[in-house]
């Protein structure tokens, strides 16, 4: 009997220590991602664009995301988003948009990948905390893109994780 006891008893000690290590823990900053970031390799041959403030008449291409609602037309597809970028591809026009949505000092990249052996780029958002950034470019309307939504450190010219990856979209929009 004596012996069962003194089991319950470490068994709740130890329980008890745990308990209070999960409380005392500190907890992640605001400012960063959960788990910290990782560097991202890139493809060697990635062209590396900067984008360009939407004019401020455009459409941006979510609700409640710009100056005006965006026609069925520019609608944006793959819409994908990681700890501090948003990115999609609008169709009409073949532009990739992103959104640096955290104001920790780097930018919100998103890279656009093809089906059909085009080189890989990236659209990165320079502008700053809540802009959208945009990046014009002319994929085959036959072909399809996916996106890669990550951050990027212009000090260092590198990329970061965490990343997410949207599925394939197809540049002529049509499902």
């Amino acid at each position: 009997m004596g012996a069962n006891w003194r089991v319950r008893l470490s068994v709740l000690a130890g329980a008890s220590a745990l308990a209070a290590s999960v409380v005392t823990a500190a907890p992640a900053l605001a400012e960063e991602p959960p788990g910290g970031l990782q560097e991202v390799q890139m493809p060697a041959n990635v062209e590396i664009l900067d984008g360009v403030a939407p004019a401020p008449e455009a459409a941006v291409p979510f609700t409640g995301g710009g100056p005006k609602a965006a026609a069925a037309s520019d609608t944006c597809l793959g819409t994908t988003s990681a700890y501090g970028a948003r990115g999609c591809f609008q169709h009409n026009g073949d532009i990739v948009w992103a959104r640096d949505t955290e104001k920790d000092g780097m930018s919100a990249a998103v890279g656009v990948y093809t089906d059909y052996g085009r080189p890989a780029a990236v659209c990165i958002n320079k502008l700053g905390a809540d802009t959208w950034a945009t990046c014009n470019k002319d994929y085959s309307e036959n072909g399809k893109v996916r996106l890669r939504v990550m951050r990027y450190d212009g000090g260092n010219g590198k990329f970061y994780q965490p990343e997410t990856w949207s599925g394939w979209i197809p540049v002529d929009g049509q499902y």
